[in-house]
């Protein structure tokens, strides 16, 4: 008996400054419809209908309006970028569709036509700034793209940081694809910060990893630097020596030890070549899909409504480990981790939560009095401390 047939769409850029990305997200999202499509536990198949606006910003809502509209699909997976993804709210609002956000994102966000299942803010920025703090140190260089990304990140950063005494040495910012970083690189050799914090997208933070591996190596420095977005696909593009050493938050990292990692990585190796990477971005669009997919079993229906409360409180033991949706603001519990690159273009993870954490995507649940503060740094620097990040509309 033939399966009814349910349309997703799926938008992500197959060029543009970050191509690899998406493609990769794109790659993930076509495996998890082929598994569920030939798996006897679900009673329909997904017809995907795919969408490529090649990197451009207003593309995504065009995109998305014409699957709405041509193709009638009440589900899209897609967006890499919070700026694309922003373009894309305002329809599947309007049009009552569900939008499954894989990416990592800067939080300060929630729709109801929105699951986000890539890390918010506390899942991610929070981690690494809680380490730096911790072990190496309360002042940091930070560069970044010129988007909003950047721009909340910093945000966050800079309220951690002077929270606990410590100062931003300098907020650096580059256009979207901008490559040009040799400025940039001489400003951090000559400073010697103690820690940079990397915000740069795609091939702008390539080039800026590149380019200050060597001009530290020329200077005889060690200056670490921090990611909260760096994965094994890019590392390889970065090149094996630059890409040592970077130490990144994520929910997902190729290396998890579980059961259902290993054969998840089996099973993408065996799909796309032992050489292939994953990704946390490609996991999680994986893991967009199946939520998905289990989501409208449960209902019953495809019905956006339906899915919606039946995506809610329902685990899932992910690749990533065990994952599920927070009906109080439609994101994901996640595991957070820190990792250091190491060579292989692999990550070493050296540390991970506990248990999954619940999302905070506007971080009203900050205690900063929490994070610690350096013994070197002034009582009046320790006063200034609030009870909560605040927050700007």
């Amino acid at each position: 008996m033939k399966k009814p047939s349910i349309p997703v769409g799926l938008v992500f850029s197959q060029s543009g400054p970050y191509a690899m990305m998406a493609g990769e997200m794109r790659k993930s999202a076509l495996m998890a419809i082929d598994e569920i499509n030939g798996s006897e536990e679900f009673d329909f198949v997904f017809a995907p209908h795919l969408r490529d606006p090649a990197g451009v910003v207003a593309g995504y809502h065009v995109a998305c309006a014409d699957l709405i509209r041509e193709q009638q699909v009440d589900h899209i997976v897609g967006c890499y970028t919070s700026a694309s993804r922003k373009q894309v709210i305002p329809i599947v609002e309007r049009t009552e569709r569900l939008l499954w956000h894989p990416a990592r994102y800067e939080g300060f966000e929630s729709s109801d036509n929105v699951i986000y299942v890539g890390a918010a803010p506390n899942q991610h920025v929070v981690p690494l700034v809680r380490h730096m703090l911790d072990h190496i140190s309360s002042d940091v260089f930070c560069i970044g793209s010129n988007y909003i990304w950047t721009w909340e990140m910093n945000r966050v950063i800079r309220e951690i940081v002077t929270s606990a005494g410590g100062r931003i040495l300098a907020e650096r910012l580059l256009e979207l694809g901008e490559t040009a970083v040799d400025h940039i690189v001489k400003e951090v050799i000559d400073r010697k910060p103690p820690v940079v914090f990397n915000t740069l997208v795609g091939e702008s933070s390539y080039a800026f990893m590149r380019a200050l591996h060597a001009a530290a190596t020329r200077a005889g420095l060690t200056i670490p630097t921090l990611s909260c977005s760096l994965c094994e696909p890019e590392l390889k593009l970065i090149g094996s020596a630059a890409s040592v050493g970077c130490i990144t938050s994520s929910a997902y990292f190729e290396s998890i030890e579980r059961p259902e990692n290993r054969a998840f990585v089996a099973r993408w190796k065996a799909r796309h070549g032992a050489d292939s990477s994953l990704s946390v971005d490609g996991q999680s669009t994986y893991v967009c899909v199946t939520l998905l997919a289990r989501a409208i079993r449960r209902a019953g229906s495809a019905e956006v409504g339906a899915v919606r409360r039946a995506a809610a409180n329902h685990r899932y033991d992910s690749p990533q480990g065990p994952v599920w949706v927070d009906p109080d603001n439609n994101h994901c519990f996640l595991t957070p981790r820190l990792a250091r690159s190491v060579p292989g273009c692999q990550f070493k993870i050296f540390w991970e939560a506990a248990a999954p954490e619940r999302p905070d995507p506007y971080l009203s649940n900050l205690d900063l009095t929490a994070i610690g503060t350096r013994p070197d740094k002034s009582i009046d620097a320790m006063t200034k401390r609030s009870n909560h990040l605040r927050i700007v509309k």
